[in-house]
């Protein structure tokens, strides 16, 4: 994982996102997984993000992006669930039992190539400069 440089900054922003179908249904199987990781990576280039990694299990999606200091999680997460729950209901009928696509959770973690440690040690050294 390489830092990130922009016009005025140098970052290196990167996260792990979980979210479940409505009531755990293990719906995101065959053609509709295919289409659901079309769909997210459309949205990634939309927002100008790296996908990192992609693993859609089928009553759980994992994704793992790199992303921009301007995008808030939150945004993100609900343009991947808007666009892929419209979408998908539309192109398979059979979403349409299930009251939403998604649950209103997620889970996100951050990560990048130092780990909390080291920068509590790093912030520590700073007073004692």
């Amino acid at each position: 994982m390489e830092y990130q440089h922009a016009k005025n900054r140098v970052y290196l922003i990167n996260y792990h996102l979980i979210w479940c179908p409505k009531r755990r249904k293990k719906v995101l199987t065959g053609d509709i997984k295919t289409r659901l990781e079309q769909i997210i990576n459309e949205v990634a280039e939309q927002k100008e993000i790296r996908i990192l990694a992609l693993e859609v299990m089928p009553d759980h999606i994992h994704i793992f992006v790199s992303s921009h200091p301007n995008i808030l999680i939150h945004n993100l997460i609900k343009a991947f669930k808007r666009r892929s729950s419209n979408l998908l209901r539309k192109e398979f009928p059979e979403l349409l039992k299930l009251p939403s696509l998604w649950t209103h959770s997620y889970f996100v973690s951050t990560a990048g190539n130092v780990s909390s440690e080291t920068i509590q040690k790093y912030i520590e050294a700073q007073n004692k400069q």
